[in-house]
């Protein structure tokens, strides 16, 4: 099945605009409420099979999909459509954070980054390379995790003095002892196998307070997809995740030793809950020496991550002026002393 959200006003296609929060006509500028629009001006097409093909409601040509894609735009005559059966039943997501960056605002910070960069090479800040940005809904799942800890190490303190013509290392060792029960509320992993999970992670933090009960109109106009892993099949990667923390959290709980050697650690990671949501992530495809360079930006908050291209020159120049600062630091340091004598 595929929606069309088609103005009140005018009958044109209407979109979900990250600026204002609405469903925005582009045609005559009306703007309604998601949660008061009107079922009357929602059409549905229907098909017989979950094909990757559908007809577009609003000019008839056929849009072709991959069997993930959630909801897109029609090549033809540009209007958003939502595949619906692709977003129901347990593939329905019980969250959304909406986009609240437009794609203008995305492509200004986005140069605005890059001009940070200044080991990239001579062009490809000023240049306008842009290939592509695409606004895109990644599927994720938010888990709950209580996580008993339980801690034996062995602290170590050294002390080194001196009496008389000699020296004394003192070593006193400690056992050390830690139960604890940790909570992490809302750690994201990203279910879709398209999607790069390194790339993904970077993008954190997501404002949570931002949540929105799932309605399809907020996917009105961008591309999204249906998860390809569930929780189960993600839970290991949630694990791994949050492993590091609690790691880091065990070590800042014991801190004042020389030395630490863990006995043994046990941790016993539970799933409270586990929530699949939609998370707003701008792609922007970025042209360069005759090489596509992929990006993200995190669709709510603007941070952009991805790799560009580094000038060795600029490396090279870098380093020798750090160098050369130091050697200059150096002389005049030196002149300084040798005028006070």
């Amino acid at each position: 099945m595929v929606i069309h959200y088609k103005c009140p006003s005018c009958g044109s296609d209407m979109a979900f605009d990250a600026d204002s929060g609405k469903l925005s006509c582009h045609s005559c500028g009306r703007q309604d409420d998601i949660e008061t629009f009107s079922d009357e001006y929602i059409t549905r097409t229907f098909t017989e099979d979950d094909a990757k093909e559908y007809h577009c409601e609003n000019c008839g040509a056929v849009i072709l999909t991959d069997t993930d894609t959630a909801a897109t735009s029609c090549s033809f005559c540009g209007a958003g459509v939502v595949i619906a059966d692709r977003l129901s039943g347990v593939l329905a997501p019980v969250k959304v954070i909406p986009f609240s960056i437009t794609k203008e605002q995305a492509e200004v910070a986005f140069k605005k980054w890059c001009k940070n960069g200044l080991l990239t090479p001579k062009g490809f800040m000023s240049a306008n390379r842009i290939k592509k940005i695409t606004g895109l809904y990644v599927p994720f799942w938010l888990y709950d995790l209580n996580s008993e800890v339980e801690v034996h190490a062995e602290g170590r303190k050294v002390r080194t003095y001196s009496r008389g013509d000699y020296i004394y290392t003192e070593t006193k060792y400690y056992d050390v002892y830690r139960n604890m029960d940790l909570y992490y509320k809302k750690v994201p992993v990203d279910a879709s196998k398209k999607m790069n999970d390194e790339l993904m992670d970077k993008l954190e933090p997501y404002h949570y307070k931002d949540l929105k009960t799932f309605k399809m109109p907020y996917l009105a106009g961008y591309i999204a997809e249906k998860y390809n892993f569930d929780d189960k099949e993600l839970f290991p990667r949630v694990r791994q995740k949050v492993r590091k923390f609690i790691d880091s959290y065990i070590g800042s709980t014991i801190v004042g030793y020389t030395s630490v050697s863990y006995r043994d650690k046990r941790i016993d990671m539970k799933k409270d809950n586990s929530y699949y949501v939609l998370l707003p992530v701008w792609m922007v495809y970025y042209d360069y020496d005759k090489q596509e360079h992929t990006f993200a930006m995190n669709g709510q908050t603007g941070k952009v991550v991805g790799r560009p291209p580094i000038s060795y020159g600029k490396v090279a120049a870098w380093f020798s002026g750090i160098a050369g600062t130091t050697f200059l630091s150096l002389k005049f340091i030196q002149w300084i002393v040798g005028a006070g004598l």
